[in-house]
């Protein structure tokens, strides 16, 4: 199978056949670094395509047990994997960077972090397998490569986790230790897990460790792993579940713009973007201070049709150090008016009501700038001049702190107005997710 091939297989899984000469050149980038020039696949190659996601409503909802509406989209990464004697050996094929890991014993201490960037969730990876799947065969020779905007809100971060920890469950064949089948049945458990190998939280009886130091959710792992083509998917989280999904109409199509304000979750960026999950922490401790006990936000909230007043009481009398009732009080408000979009903007979508998403984007925008206030000048500017140039709804999306915005146009206009819009802006159906090939 060449690389071709591979691309190939791509489209007839429901990517746009536009994709396929740029997913050619990513796998031959791939299938070149595993030592494979002729850009032919080994037949013990484990090869893959992990897509970006978009978020179209859901800002930080999901880890507060709220909903969120997502897809695949059609830029992402391809990964080449084998096994090698020991080590796991990782390398970026178009940047042409590398990492290498020893094995780590899990049963002695830890060793320190010692990698940034890309390399840092390598690291994370690796060392977490390591310690749920102790004696695991974890020696892999990996390559990926990507066009995906990186640190533009489109989770490359979590495309990359998700696609190296499924190249290395494959190739050690952790998929069919009794770990693995006693907590992972099927993609939405798996996509729960990858997420946890980043944000640190124990999945089942897999324990969980300090993650990359981000507090999100599983939105994104949700989309790269369990989108479908052509369609939105709507979850629901804490825990992880299917909602439903949404054909986008034939007649429209999303156009991407990345903003070029880079949405990286660390230093500063992570501090600002841990905070909001934070308060939603503070929101469910005032909330199991004082009433039945709840393991989300969203599930407290879902408890009763008074519930959201009484949290808002609650909220009002609260006396928290670094948290004004203020500052709560709109975290609250954000919660609970961006969650209930998501069954809104599935009902416009699958009605062709462009006045009604319309609606919901142009007030999750707002709310975003308002009461997250986590929008930056160039994402702000940029969903306006969506709305100037024609599109039938724009929004900013993903964690926040720069990133990207997406918007809704009529398909026939679509080239017309990305070239008009934003020098990079490009068109993106929704497309497959985690696909082994």
């Amino acid at each position: 199978m060449t690389s071709d091939d591979l691309a190939a297989g791509l489209v007839a899984c429901g990517l746009n056949p536009a994709e396929r000469p740029a997913k050619r050149a990513l796998f031959d980038l791939v299938l070149g670094a595993t030592g494979n020039r002729s850009g032919q696949r080994q037949p013990d190659q484990y090869v893959a395509w992990v897509p970006g996601r978009l978020e179209v409503f859901g800002k930080h909802t999901d880890y507060a047990g709220g909903r969120s509406l997502v897809c695949a989209v059609p830029r992402g990464l391809t990964f080449a994997a084998s096994g090698r004697p020991g080590g796991v050996h990782v390398v970026d094929a178009r940047r042409r960077e590398d990492v290498t890991l020893e094995r780590w014993d899990p049963a002695a201490s830890r060793p320190a972090d010692q990698h940034t960037g890309w390399r840092h969730y390598v690291e994370v990876v690796v060392r977490r397998l390591e310690r749920n799947f102790p004696g695991a065969p974890i020696a892999a020779d990996v390559a990926f490569a990507s066009d995906l905007p990186r640190a533009a809100g489109m989770s490359s971060s979590s495309a990359l986790v998700a696609g190296l920890a499924a190249a290395l469950v494959r190739v050690a064949r952790i998929d069919a230790r009794p770990e693995w089948r006693t907590n992972i049945r099927d993609r939405l458990d798996a996509a729960g897990y990858y997420a946890c190998l980043e944000n640190g939280r124990s999945f089942g009886t897999l324990e969980g460790d300090a993650g990359v130091g981000t507090h999100g959710g599983s939105e994104d792992h949700a989309a790269i792993v369990d989108g479908r083509p052509g369609r939105l998917s709507a979850f629901a989280f804490v825990p992880m579940r299917r909602l439903g999904t949404a054909l986008v109409p034939e007649d429209w199509c999303f156009v991407l713009a990345p903003s070029g304000v880079k949405s990286e979750k660390t230093g500063a960026a992570r501090d600002s973007y841990n905070r909001l999950a934070r308060g939603v922490a503070v929101l469910l401790e005032l909330w199991n201070g004082a009433e039945s006990p709840c393991t989300s936000l969203g599930a407290a909230l879902e408890s009763g049709p008074p519930a959201v007043e009484r949290l808002r009481d609650l909220v009002r009398r609260s006396a928290i150090p670094e948290w004004p009732p203020g500052a709560l009080e709109k975290r609250l408000d954000h919660f609970v008016r961006e969650d209930s979009r998501v069954l809104e903007a599935m009902a416009a979508f699958r009605e062709s009501d462009a006045t009604r998403l319309s609606s919901a984007a142009a007030q999750s925008q707002a709310d975003a700038e308002a009461l997250l206030e986590n929008q930056v000048p160039d994402t702000m500017a940029l969903a306006r001049a969506a709305r100037e140039h024609g599109a039938l709804a724009a929004c900013s999306f993903g964690a926040g702190f720069g990133g990207s915005v997406w918007a809704v146009v009529e398909r026939r206009a679509a080239d017309d107005f990305a070239a008009a819009w934003y020098p990079r802006a490009f068109v993106a159906d929704p497309g497959p997710p985690l696909t082994e090939l």
